[in-house]
């Protein structure tokens, strides 16, 4: 990977849908040049998917929160796996510390967290869940620039 790809990633996490023309005139490559540096990327693994920010709020789900699942043994069993199915299932996280799996949710109202916690509840080896209702988001962002080499 080299600088130019560092700056396409860059230019990629502030906006994944741009034109391949646009990344190009902005790192002096053409467009087809950008697609294979893009499909390069892909294929080494670098990037891992292509995927929007949705405001949870607008489409009803308005209550984010973490949930610390704690369990029996090593918390990631194919039943705890299964969360993933669950729409109001964002990120599942396996953790060093006093808890084993962090979950990031986003919920409709309390009572579809409840809800939600019944099921994890039902899960086999689940001992207990602590959860954090997020107040405001004020930073929410992918691998950072700088930390890509990218000045």
């Amino acid at each position: 990977m080299d600088a130019t790809d560092r700056k396409l990633l860059a230019l990629l996490s502030e906006d994944a849908g741009a034109a391949y023309r646009d990344l190009g005139e902005k790192l002096g490559l053409s467009a087809p040049s950008v697609f294979e540096r893009v499909k390069k990327l892909k294929a080494q693994g670098v990037i891992k998917r292509t995927t929007i920010a949705i405001d949870g709020e607008a489409i009803g789900r308005p209550l984010l929160a973490f949930v610390h699942v704690n369990s029996e043994g090593w918390g990631k069993t194919p039943e705890l796996m299964a969360l993933q199915d669950d729409p109001r299932v964002e990120e599942i996280h396996a953790v060093a510390g006093d808890t084993c799996m962090i979950l990031k949710v986003r919920c409709e109202s309390t009572r579809a967290l409840e809800e939600l916690l019944k099921r994890i509840y039902g899960v086999p080896g689940i001992k207990g869940t602590r959860s954090y209702i997020a107040l405001n988001t004020y930073l929410e962002r992918n691998a950072r620039t700088e930390l890509l080499g990218v000045q």
